[in-house]
């Protein structure tokens, strides 16, 4: 018997990852794991066990001091045996003297903590039919492809603690993937990015400077797809976010913790109504 050894996933696997997410009942996007491997092509981890992948991690690095660990998943098989631990110390070293985030299911925030980490605020999936709520018209929103994309990073850097401009250009120009970005008085003042995934399409991240403009981007994402259900991943702490999406007629289906080994990033918590992915923050 071939003993069980930690590789990086090759493009291929990524694949496999995805599925596997899906099978946790996660519904990533279709498209998710090829823009997530450009994000940090050595930072995805499959466990083998004679030869075939049973469990993988994933320790993306962003900058110098910032790392998010997610896709963390041990096929039912060879649940128990020690082998997830084994994966999970591969991606914490890989991420070692960073502050490291993570998205933890209910189930795994005990152990987090054991880790380290701390929770710093709550992701409640909403999902449904948006209501047909009019958005107000002073709000240009126009294809987020067409802002320059030095423009785009920047915003995007308000609302995430490190630049991932490689991983960003993958996740608004991916085929498939609706980028929008809402502009009022001349000024970017909010940015979406909707894909379809196996049961509804998921919107991350909306960022808005206010209700009005993220409403009019849902709107809008809305308005390609009538009737089609969508999901978001919304901060509690942003209160008017919950409140948006509340009033939209959305209900809540899933939830994980946003935990931390460190202190809070400094972010426009304020302006996050949706995060890009909990599998990469």
């Amino acid at each position: 018997m071939t003993p069980f050894e930690i590789t990086t996933a090759s493009v291929g696997e990524m694949s496999d990852l995805r599925k596997w997410a899906h099978d946790e009942g996660w519904n990533p996007g279709e498209s998710d794991v090829l823009a997530f491997h450009s994000a940090d092509p050595g930072g995805f981890f499959v466990g083998r066990l004679d030869g075939e992948p049973v469990a993988s991690v994933s320790g993306v690095r962003y900058g110098a001091d910032f790392g998010f660990i997610g896709l963390y998943i041990a096929r039912p098989s060879v649940r128990g045996r020690g082998y997830g631990i084994q994966l999970w110390r591969t991606a914490m070293e890989h991420l070692a003297g960073r502050n490291i985030g993570l998205d933890g299911v209910v189930a795994q925030q005990d152990n987090y903590r054991k880790s380290g980490f701390r929770r710093a605020w709550t992701h409640v999936r909403y999902e449904g039919v948006p209501a047909a709520e009019p958005a107000p018209g002073d709000i240009a929103v126009v294809d987020g492809r067409s802002i320059p994309f030095a423009r785009l990073a920047a915003y995007d850097r308000r609302f995430f603690p490190a630049a991932r401009d490689a991983f960003l250009a993958t996740w608004v120009g991916m085929p498939g993937h609706t980028s929008l970005a809402a502009v009022r008085d001349g000024e970017l003042r909010g940015f979406a990015v909707m894909r379809p995934a196996q049961t509804c399409s998921r919107i991350g991240p909306l960022y808005a400077a206010s209700p009005d403009i993220a409403l009019a981007l849902v709107r809008a994402m809305s308005a390609g797809a009538p009737q089609s259900v969508v999901a978001l991943d919304v901060p509690d702490i942003n209160s008017r976010a919950v409140e948006l999406v509340e009033r939209l007629g959305l209900s809540p289906t899933f939830e994980c913790a946003r935990m931390y080994t460190g202190p809070d990033p400094e972010v426009d918590t304020a302006g996050i109504y949706a995060p890009t992915t909990i599998e990469l923050g």
